[in-house]
């Protein structure tokens, strides 16, 4: 048997959330009703009220709420519901969370939500989950369940889905992870341009012991794996995608920040840097791509995602940001670059073939980075299975023994 939070404001929608707590209870587990709600009285009686939420915060609820201005309210309360529930699951007091919500609702509860471990049951039942959640879920894995209707009531639709989400969360506590050996983590970024280089270096890696975990280099996946290696559980980092970083300068749809190639740097956790598919910038379908850019070389990667090939101009400040990210690592790293073609497309006979701009990259990161960090050119394109392999060796080289 476990607990479960079941977190949202009661105010206005004490209903739904006292139907989801019945449906949990009635499977066999308890729960925890907690109000993050700042405008009249819970329609339901709490566990937690919301005056023990905004002391877990340590913030004035009642002089906010005197103000009358929602926008604060909701904001504090996000951040009372978080240092509340994170301590809730480090006492071992609730194994799962579930909330539902408006959009107010859902910035206070997925905030609470992004404060806790990945690997924590986390079920969110709103109104905006069948658009853009990237900013409500984060680095972390909430699972957003549409409501479809408002949660506006118990009625025929609402009662089967929130029904459902009852049945995800309790059938999230219930599963027992399987055991298994627990062996050195490796993260590493791929691309679809750079899956065969991953995909190699990866089976060298596990066949010396470590485990690997592989990210897509897709703006939310480079997030995902810095904040990892920033929690310590990584050992090393096989950083062969550094594509982001095209999206983050020119623009594109796919980028990660500008915080990217730091968290190994911080954390002194022993890399390799490449500059793998620096050579595009991704967008959407061709009519999502901005006029500024009509005149330049595209590349139809499927009907969702056009690939516009990095400019000499684009590469050497490219190639400037990534020395200087690594010159800032504080750990074991090394740089290593495919003179042939840092992707699928940029070799020779490919659309993105650019010798002059890949030059300009080469020769900005050689120019700018620290002289006692070693890089190592290969004459091949970064898919050729001598460079995994130069990768995984320079990486097992700084590794602890």
């Amino acid at each position: 048997m476990a607990t479960i939070a079941v977190l949202g404001t009661l105010d206005t929608k004490g209903q739904e959330h006292a139907y989801v707590a019945e449906l949990i209870r009635q499977r066999g587990h308890e729960t925890l009703l907690i109000d993050t709600g700042s405008g009249s009285a819970p329609t339901v009686s709490p566990d937690i009220s919301r005056q023990e939420v905004a002391a877990a915060g340590a913030i004035d609820l009642a002089g906010i709420l005197t103000r009358q201005d929602r926008g604060e309210a909701v904001t504090a309360m996000a951040e009372a519901s978080a240092k509340l529930l994170a301590s809730l699951v480090a006492s071992g007091r609730i194994q799962g969370v579930i909330s539902l919500g408006g959009g107010g609702g859902t910035a206070i509860s997925t905030t609470a939500m992004r404060a806790l471990p990945i690997g924590f049951p986390k079920v969110m039942v709103s109104t905006l989950a069948a658009g853009n959640v990237a900013p409500y879920v984060g680095t972390k894995d909430i699972v957003m369940i549409p409501s479809i209707v408002d949660v506006s009531g118990i009625n025929r639709l609402s009662r089967t889905l929130l029904a459902r989400a009852a049945g995800a969360i309790c059938g999230m506590v219930e599963m027992e992870i399987p055991a298994a050996e627990d062996k050195p983590l490796i993260a590493a970024s791929m691309f679809g341009n750079t899956t065969e280089c991953v995909n190699a270096a990866k089976a060298i890696l596990e066949k010396a012991g470590y485990e690997v975990l592989v990210f897509a280099a897709t703006g939310t996946g480079g997030r995902i794996m810095e904040s990892l290696i920033e929690s310590g559980l990584i050992t090393g980092v096989l950083d062969i995608t550094t594509t982001e970083w095209a999206d983050e300068l020119v623009g594109g749809v796919l980028n990660a920040g500008p915080h990217r190639l730091e968290a190994a740097g911080k954390a002194g956790t022993p890399a390799i840097v490449t500059p793998g598919c620096l050579d595009m910038v991704n967008f959407g379908e061709p009519a999502s791509i901005p006029d500024k850019f009509k005149d330049r070389l595209f590349y139809q990667h499927n009907p969702q995602v056009t690939l516009m090939r990095t400019s000499p101009e684009e590469c050497a400040k490219l190639g400037r940001i990534l020395a200087e990210k690594v010159n800032a690592y504080t750990g074991p790293v090394t740089v290593l670059l495919p003179l042939k073609a840092i992707s699928v497309i940029s070799a020779p006979g490919k659309p993105f073939h650019d010798p002059a701009a890949d030059t300009a990259l080469f020769t900005a990161i050689k120019s700018h980075l620290r002289t006692d960090i070693p890089i190592i050119e290969m004459e091949c394109a970064i898919n050729a299975p001598e460079f995994s392999a130069a990768c995984v060796e320079a990486l097992l080289a700084a590794l602890p023994k």
